[in-house]
């Protein structure tokens, strides 16, 4: 009896001390509202929710077989979605989005009531530059789709060259320029596109790639981002910190957001990740796409693609001084080269273009990064007739059998395990008449196309950095020494020079794409005798006399005497296509050859209209 009463008197205490500890948490708790409309509670709860449902039995409830395959099937497309949505997979960002929106509407409760409890929309002067950067990127996206961006862009001249803190000049986008496209556009917003731009915000602080999530699914060239502000190890020092004392703001590697808009890198000046734990997040994530392996200290970068053909570069300390990404996107549709050459005198530069791979010619397409070469490339794979096109690229980007479906293509790219040089030795093997390589980069591509445009394939066609066609050459020349083919400099130069035909340079400039010229290179006259008088003299001073003539002419043809010239056949003068020097003889008669009648008749009427010469 004593032992109920003491155990009946125990469970009266535990129950006190649990109501009281109950009470007290309550009333320590901040107000639900506080709670409920907080986009960090709601991130909270989404990472819950989806917990969750991944962890939820399937047999609850006793479900029929066809149920439970039901319930398998949606878990396994929801992981499926959850594990790519940031990674470039637009079909499974938009699936997981629609997850979250159900999820937020019909359990978390949101409604046209609490929805500006969440994001201030109905009141201008509380919304942040990235409320009204993401507000109207959803509205111009209603109307204009993945060209959204580019159409504010263009509409408020943000393009525009400006006047920077340090005195020099750059492209930005200023918080300034963002609340005044605001103020103008002034954007009435429905209840469901309020809830809209809330799903993504929290899709991308949860699964997405933060601020840049929406922008990198736009049709820009790229975006970049930690690649400007202070480093963080910077920061940690004495001297970062009293300098901070005299100055209102420094920009840290965090706040740098960075996009590539028709050749012009512009600053978003009103975007940042808001810390160095979100830039890390967003460079760990972004890379993930067919899993590539660890990006580690000791390895310190990872190049790889994303899920729609974007080309992406991950770089992390030690290796940089701060975490940073590039995104780099490639349009995968046609543009015709008369969409590309627009300016006067296009038919002329177009014409000459064709007339090049009808003639099988090897063609050097060179240009700074964003001048065009990959797009002129893909325009001119369509004149290639009848012909088996192998393609080696570091990262697929010209997407050739996308466009050209009915021609015998096949594109090869590098792996952490095949290297460009393993890939080109494969394509010797694979009945290849034409090769195209999308960037000569390393020694051992260059090597191969030199190769190849000599003996593996009728012709080949390259893009290189090359800023002007003698540095195209020493680049080629130096890169055949450095992958040990040759060892004497005026020999790999000869090799050079005897494979290239021609050289189509293009350039960028204040967001201007055009054709700069089109180069003939020419192999000097090899001259290979030697004068042999000494052979004739009698006396020994005579002989010595001569010999010595010819070696003053071996070591100047050695050394002063270049092997190769070059004329500009089209070159762009004051804003139009215009011709220069006629084509070589030896040239044209080479073209000829590899053309059929129709095709080579056309051409010795172009010889004739613009030089006036006799093919």
């Amino acid at each position: 009896m004593i032992n109920l009463i003491l155990i009946f008197i125990v469970l009266i205490i535990i129950g006190v001390f649990l109501f009281l500890w109950l009470g007290r948490r309550k009333n320590s708790a901040p107000p639900s509202v506080q709670l409920k409309y907080d986009m960090n509670e709601i991130v909270l709860f989404l990472r819950r929710a989806f917990e969750e449902i991944i962890a939820s039995s399937l047999y609850e409830g006793s479900p029929s077989e066809e149920e439970y395959n039901r319930r398998k099937a949606r878990r396994r497309e929801l992981q499926k979605a959850l594990r790519s949505c940031m990674h470039g997979d637009l079909s499974a960002k938009k699936y997981v989005k629609l997850y979250m929106k159900d999820l937020l509407v019909q359990t978390y409760g949101l409604d046209e009531g609490n929805v500006d409890k969440i994001i201030s929309f109905g009141h201008t002067g509380r919304l942040t530059s990235q409320d009204c950067f993401d507000i109207l990127l959803h509205v111009f996206k209603k109307e204009h789709g993945q060209d959204a961006f580019n159409v504010m862009v263009s509409k408020y001249s943000l393009d525009t060259l400006q006047r920077l803190p340090d005195g020099s000049r750059g492209y930005k986008i200023t918080e300034e320029q963002i609340r005044h496209i605001y103020q103008s556009e002034q954007p009435r917003l429905s209840m469901q596109d309020k809830i809209e731009i809330i799903v993504q915000r929290a899709y991308q602080i949860y699964k997405g790639l933060g601020v840049i999530d929406e922008l990198r699914d736009q049709n820009i060239d790229g975006v970049n981002g930690g690649t400007s502000g202070m480093p963080p190890d910077v920061v940690q020092t004495t001297d970062f910190l009293e300098y901070t004392k005299q100055q209102h703001f420094i920009p840290q590697s965090y706040d740098a957001v960075w996009t590539f808009y028709r050749g012009k890198s512009l600053h978003l000046e009103f975007l940042s990740f808001g810390s160095e734990k979100e830039l890390k997040r967003v460079c760990q994530n972004i890379y993930g796409f067919g899993n590539p392996g660890q990006l580690n200290e000791s390895k310190g970068y990872i190049i790889n693609d994303m899920a729609d053909g974007s080309r992406v570069v991950v770089v992390r300390p030690k290796m940089a001084e701060s975490w940073a990404f590039f995104v780099r996107k490639f349009n995968d549709s046609l543009v015709e080269l008369d969409q590309q050459i627009k300016d006067p005198g296009a038919p002329l530069a177009i014409h000459m273009l064709v007339y090049l791979i009808l003639g099988h010619q090897v063609t050097a397409i060179t240009g700074r990064q964003g001048s065009g070469k990959t797009t002129l490339l893909k325009a001119l794979i369509k004149y290639i007739d009848a012909k088996n096109i192998r393609i080696q690229e570091t990262s697929f980007e010209i997407w050739a059998r996308k466009m050209y479906p009915g021609k015998n293509i096949l594109s090869f790219r590098e792996t952490p395990s095949v290297s460009g040089q393993d890939g080109l030795d494969v394509q010797k093997k694979t009945d290849g008449a034409v090769n195209i390589v999308g960037e000569a980069a390393t020694h051992s591509v260059v090597s191969y196309v030199i190769q190849a445009a000599q003996v593996a394939s009728e012709y080949t066609l390259f893009t290189h950095h090359g800023k002007t066609l003698a540095n195209l050459v020493s680049a080629l020349r130096n890169s055949l020494i450095a992958s040990g083919a040759f060892s004497n400099e005026k020999i790999a130069e000869v090799q050079v020079v005897e494979a290239l035909g021609f050289n189509v340079h293009l350039v960028l400039r204040a967001g201007k794409r055009y054709i700069e010229r089109i180069t003939e290179i020419i192999p000097a006259d090899p001259q290979f005798e030697y004068p042999r008088s000494y052979a004739e003299r009698e006396e020994i001073t005579d002989k010595l006399d001569a010999f010595m003539d010819t070696m003053t002419e071996y070591f100047g043809r050695m050394t002063d005497r270049r092997s190769y010239d070059y004329q500009d056949i089209i070159v762009w003068e004051a804003g139009e296509y215009v011709v220069k020097h006629p084509i070589s003889s030896r040239k044209i008669d080479e073209m000829r050859k590899n053309m059929d009648e129709d095709d080579a008749a056309e051409f010795t009427a172009f010889i004739e209209k613009y030089w006036g010469q006799s093919a």
